[in-house]
């Protein structure tokens, strides 16, 4: 019996006017499987990332997520991306709102939660982020770490089936990165599906059941960690972590 993998890509094509971003791309991300995707900027990565819940659409081929394929538009693609839960590099929460309401905003208005349990469900979720203390105050008023931390409880908020990372600590400052890869790390190890845009090398290692190495908009390696940084089979991805690792 073959399981429906959560997010199945196959021939996935997509230009920028002349930019070729996506060349032919085939990737399939099995249930509870955390895939970290790397590589140089410009390779493809984050359009990759986005195609997933359609904020790109995509110029051919297929994007399935648990064996749905993506709607073109409409409520159909709302509910789907409702299953799809996305971080940005940017906190995007709304400034006029605490972070206890971002957090419930979308299960109340979306999920049609009454707002008794949105609010216990959200509390639940800032405690395990670790920032519950924070619940009534804006995002103004919290670190860029803790802004992160409450994004990813608003997109565990609506249950998803799927979390989409894309480069979600590279904008916070070097101290606060740790705090938000916990989180991510934690929610690796409860089997969440993850697909993760990161430069974060120690977290592809520590966190990771595949590496997926993009360059020039193909992907080009896709191993376990331990075999992509000791033994990557490209040029292209040694040039890579040679960059990276002997600085």
């Amino acid at each position: 019996m073959t399981t429906t993998p959560m997010i199945r890509m196959a021939s996935v094509d997509k230009h920028f006017g002349e930019l070729h971003v996506l060349r032919d791309i085939n990737l399939e991300v099995e249930t509870g499987q955390v895939v970290v995707v790397l590589g140089p900027s410009g390779s493809g990565k984050s359009t990759l990332c986005r195609t997933i819940n359609r904020l790109e659409p995509i110029d051919s081929g297929t994007i399935e997520v648990d064996g749905e394929r993506l709607p073109e538009e409409g409520k159909a693609l709302a509910a789907l991306r409702a299953d799809v839960g996305m971080v940005f590099q940017s906190f995007n929460l709304f400034a006029h709102k605490t972070i206890l309401e971002n957090v419930t905003l979308g299960p109340v208005k979306v999920r049609r939660t009454n707002k008794a349990e949105a609010d216990k469900n959200g509390l639940a979720l800032l405690e395990r982020v670790g920032i519950a203390n924070q619940k009534d105050k804006y995002p103004a008023q919290l670190s860029g770490g803790q802004q992160q931390r409450a994004a990813i409880a608003r997109a565990l908020a609506m249950k998803p089936k799927v979390m989409l990372f894309d480069e979600p600590t590279s904008a916070l400052d070097p101290e606060m990165v740790q705090e938000v890869l916990d989180v991510m790390t934690t929610l690796a190890g409860e089997g969440m599906t993850m697909l993760v845009v990161t430069h974060e090398m120690g977290f592809a290692r520590r966190a990771a059941n595949r590496v997926v190495f993009m360059s020039d908009g193909e992907i080009v390696e896709d191993a376990a960690p331990e075999t992509f940084f000791s033994n990557p089979t490209s040029d292209r991805a040694k040039d890579f972590l040679g960059k990276i690792l002997t600085h």
